[in-house]
């Protein structure tokens, strides 16, 4: 059986600074990577102070970056990245700014596309079967069902 290796205080605080360096992290994560390091309670304790005070960890540079990117590259809605955002424990207040990232236009724009792209996709199938698939998807991907209603009126409309 192989032995894990054992860090000093210093020493896991310089691999918390490169891990943190690297791309913004959530307090969950590096806790998660300090239990991973078997570390104690005192020397997480202090290992995360010196990385919010010099900072390295930041809860809302973390959670407005996630949004940006979980939106521009995923084309997540605001549901789903609330969501995600909770599940790494970050608070009410900080999940609304970080939401203050997506550009209202932008974010309508961005879920016209992913309908009509989606759509297209389905072509050939019974239209309401089309309409149920297409909600499902956007509904998935954490878009509004207001939002989605109103887009499949357009790309639906009645008579």
């Amino acid at each position: 059986m192989q032995k894990r290796p054992s860090f000093t205080v210093s020493e896991a605080t310089k691999k918390m600074e490169r891990y943190c360096a690297y791309q913004d992290r959530c307090h969950q994560e590096v806790l998660g990577k300090l239990r991973e390091m078997r570390m104690i309670p005192e020397a997480m304790d202090k290992i995360m102070a010196h990385l919010i005070n010099h900072g390295f960890l930041n809860e809302e540079r973390f959670a407005r970056s996630f949004a940006r990117g979980k939106f521009r590259i995923k084309k997540w809605g605001r549901v789903r990245i609330t969501r995600e955002l909770k599940k790494r424990d970050i608070s009410p207040f900080i999940i609304r700014l970080a939401l203050e990232e997506l550009d209202n236009s932008e974010y309508s724009d961005t879920l016209r596309d992913l309908a009509r792209k989606r759509l297209t996709q389905l072509k050939g199938l019974d239209p309401r079967l089309q309409k149920k698939k297409l909600y499902d998807y956007l509904l998935y991907r954490g878009w509004e069902s207001s939002r989605i209603y109103d887009q499949l009126e357009d790309l639906f409309p009645p008579g």
